[in-house]
């Protein structure tokens, strides 16, 4: 069974950048899309971003498209966000999460069943 940990949040000023990894354990995750969501407080959790196994097919929700990448290093079992051009709304837990398939499903969390603890990240204004 996959475990996904995820690393490199923090407190940032708007406009900053921040770089989270999504590294997994007990399996590979070569064969599975990937995908990063967020929660921020008193909000549901919310789909970010998304990825195939082969690192095409990329989607991203309309509030991050052009800021954020999405990327991943398959030899090392690690997924990435890229965060750019950061704004006080992208305040938020972060969380990496698998649904277990080869292609990205559609963006809702029930679509996903393996989820990382999550990090924070909080931009500042």
């Amino acid at each position: 069974q996959v475990q996904l940990v995820e690393s490199g949040g923090g407190l940032v000023q708007a406009g900053g950048s921040l770089k989270l990894s999504c590294i997994a354990s007990g399996h590979t995750i070569r064969n599975y899309a990937m995908g990063w969501f967020r929660q921020a407080p008193g909000k549901e959790r919310e789909f970010v971003a998304a990825m195939a196994w082969n690192g095409e097919s990329a989607q991203y929700s309309a509030s991050v498209k052009g800021r954020f990448t999405i990327s991943r290093h398959n030899d090392v079992n690690t997924v990435y966000l890229e965060m750019n051009s950061l704004k006080p709304e992208d305040t938020a837990v972060y969380y990496c999460a698998t649904p277990g398939l080869t292609f990205a499903p559609m963006p809702d969390t029930r679509e996903y069943n393996t989820w990382g603890q999550g990090t924070q990240v909080t931009v500042s204004s």
